[in-house]
């Protein structure tokens, strides 16, 4: 994935400041809804999809939610622009994760905003290096009980705080801790409504740990452990269900790995008897056919799911995460 750092234009900066960004969170701002659309509804703005996700499934008919990520637009190049610096202000909640974009972090700290709902607060942040469960850092099956992540790994440079993975979405776990700290947010911010959004909360919460399950058991017995993708965004979801995830060149699917990556690649998908080199929908494949070529493998999708397309294998986040399992339980020969 291209990570190239883009810092928010001083002109859009200056456009931040002036019409300040109102926000609120699980951890402050008033409880005050005063703030509310002409249609009566609490205006929330999402960073990208698993946030938008979230506001939508946990808000209902009570939110009208908009995402500064438009689909297809690469998450970690977003630009903002005047009018989604205006959209953030006239905001009544601003749903964001820390360290994912750039972009957003910058707008959000230009302004001083003090209130606002960071999704890398609401769970535990681990580092992830490329080869999570692999190099420097072998599982023995069965040994990725909770809390059980390798401290000193090689960081995972998104921008996050001391190197850590962002991609806490793709563990249901995980993701199911951020939508309680969401739904939090939205019974504070509007509490008349408090009680649909603990009803959608939970309705959430429970389709994520039937999710979990379903992962957790479908990844169970496999043929091997070891997966091998372009983008190095499955850590958690390695760690959670037991696999090793090896990034192909780290963090950005298009860079081309060296010659000692590639041979190292090699050795483990020998080793580890890999079937598949996955890519992801936002980014080119040639990377992954290329090393596919190489090693007479096969290449199939592995969605990080930081936006939904036409491209995509499924209409929402649950539907695309069980297209995932389906392609890591082929590639691993699931029993």
């Amino acid at each position: 994935m291209n990570v190239r750092r883009r810092l928010i234009s001083s002109t859009a900066a200056a456009a931040a400041v002036t019409l300040g960004i109102v926000t609120l969170s699980a951890c402050g701002g008033s409880s005050d809804a005063a703030g509310k659309g002409a249609d009566g509804k609490l205006d929330v703005v999402a960073s990208f999809y698993p946030m938008q996700y979230l506001a939508e499934q946990i808000g209902g008919g009570h939110v009208a939610v908009n995402t500064l990520t438009k689909p297809g637009v690469e998450p970690h190049d977003l630009e903002l622009k005047p009018k989604q610096i205006g959209e953030l202000g006239e905001a009544d909640v601003v749903l964001y994760l820390k360290g994912i974009q750039p972009a957003v972090d910058d707008a959000i700290a230009q302004a001083g905003v003090k209130n606002t709902v960071d999704a890398a607060t609401l769970t535990k942040l681990e580092a992830h290096g490329t080869g999570v469960g692999h190099a420097g850092h072998d599982h023995a099956e069965g040994e990725h009980a909770e809390g059980e992540h390798a401290e000193g790994e090689a960081g995972h440079d998104h921008g996050s705080e001391a190197g850590n993975d962002p991609h806490i979405w793709l563990d249901p776990v995980k993701y199911a801790e951020v939508a309680k700290g969401v739904g939090a947010a939205l019974e504070k911010a509007d509490p008349a409504n408090a009680a649909d959004y603990r009803k959608n909360t939970d309705a959430l919460v429970k389709k994520l740990g039937d999710l979990d399950t379903d992962f957790a058991n479908g990844l169970k017995n496999t043929t091997t452990k070891t997966f091998i993708t372009t983008h190095s965004a499955f850590g958690y979801l390695a760690e959670r269900y037991g696999l090793d995830q090896e990034g192909i060149s780290g963090i950005d699917p298009e860079s081309e790995p060296s010659p000692a990556r590639i041979k190292e690649l090699q050795d483990v998908a020998k080793k580890d008897e890999v079937t598949t080199v996955f890519f992801e929908t936002l980014a080119s494949d040639k990377t992954a056919k290329t090393l596919a070529g190489d090693t007479g493998l096969k290449t199939d999708v592995l969605d990080p799911l930081e936006g939904i397309t036409d491209t995509s294998k499924g209409d929402d986040y649950i539907e695309v995460m069980r297209s995932n399992l389906a392609a890591l339980q082929k590639a691993l020969g699931a029993k």
